[in-house]
């Protein structure tokens, strides 16, 4: 199948995203004017912008993202605060897993309010980097230039590789028949786009496949999109520094929108509950409410779940060299 080819110009047309479970998380973590409260991915804004005006002057708000275009959000959003009192902002392009330093480098030693929102905005969908498999794209799946790409691994991995992160990451039951699918694709030729991918998804998934209402390639994208960005491994360090930054009585709230993803958040926040850190409040994720579901379809899977602090840890230090950073005072 051909997907249809769509211009840079029109992507960014499209390009539109609506932040999911904004009450609940406004709700859950309670922000005080005087917090210090970190946002630690940016996307769309959305988070960040409710943050901020919960804050007032004494307080301060960090706002981290590896993609450069969320900070650059983030930024034009504090920037269109005009308030005398509001916060200091400290807008960071780095990837969460490496909060302590980005923490260390800012000169922040502890946290009042953490915020994860492990979904993928509307603007980094819409971006022409492969993400979706609606248009015909470029196999990268990255944030920016530079490091290894879905291209890379589709055509580099063996079939055992590439069956096990399809199986591992994406929970597809097909994945053996989709990966010998894609070798004998790449066979021809490297896979290079989105559609050519696609084309090999389909020919390695069965019939009754093509027949559901979620589309063959879904989850192997969602499989590869892991792997390339690591975001299994990123998650776990970065909840790791979280629950090491959070000031006693803070709290952390993590927003997550796959069973992958979200088993490694629960089973974090678990321990750390079971070792005496402090509670998960409430002990189940909070869901969307159907009024939310009907208005923004991204919110259907998505799942909050809130930890508070009660025995405070000293920060993780790192010896890595500092992120680059943003400050707006």
């Amino acid at each position: 199948m051909r997907l249809p080819k769509k211009s840079t110009a029109q992507n960014n047309m499209k390009a539109f995203h609506e932040s999911v479970l904004t009450r609940e998380v406004c709700k859950a973590l309670d922000v005080q004017p005087g917090d210090t409260v970190v946002d630690a991915t940016l996307g769309g804004a959305g988070h960040f912008k409710k943050l901020l005006a919960a804050l007032g002057e004494g307080g301060v708000i960090v706002g981290i993202d590896a993609d450069p275009a969320a900070v650059e959000r983030g930024r034009e959003a504090y920037a269109d605060d005009r308030r005398p009192d509001r916060p200091v902002a400290h807008l960071v392009n780095d990837n969460f897993r490496n909060l302590s330093r980005v923490l260390e480098r800012l000169g922040i030693g502890r946290v009042g309010k953490i915020l994860f929102d492990l979904g993928w905005s509307g603007y980094q969908i819409a971006a022409p980097r492969g993400f979706s498999f609606q248009n015909d794209e470029p196999l990268l799946m990255t944030y920016g230039d530079g490091g290894e790409t879905a291209a890379d691994i589709v055509n580099s991995s063996s079939e055992e590789e590439l069956s096990d992160i399809i199986f591992t990451y994406g929970e597809e039951r097909f994945a053996r028949g989709i990966a010998r699918a894609i070798v004998s694709a790449r066979a021809k030729g490297r896979i290079l786009t989105t559609a050519a991918l696609v084309a090999a998804i389909e020919a390695g998934a069965p019939r009754q496949y093509h027949e559901r209402k979620i589309h063959p390639a879904t989850k192997t994208f969602q499989a590869l999109r892991i792997a390339v960005n690591d975001e299994i491994g990123a998650v776990r360090e970065g909840l790791t520094a979280a629950l090491s930054a959070l000031a006693p009585g803070g709290r952390l709230a993590v927003i997550s929108f796959h069973s992958i993803e979200d088993r490694v958040v629960k089973n974090i926040l678990r321990d750390a509950a079971e070792a005496g850190l402090g509670t998960m409040n409430p002990k189940k994720p909070i869901a969307p409410s159907r009024a939310e579901v009907l208005a923004n379809r991204r919110a259907r899977s998505a799942k909050l779940r809130v930890f508070e602090r009660v025995i405070a840890a000293s920060p993780a230090e790192t010896a890595d060299a500092p992120a680059t950073v943003f400050s707006y005072a």
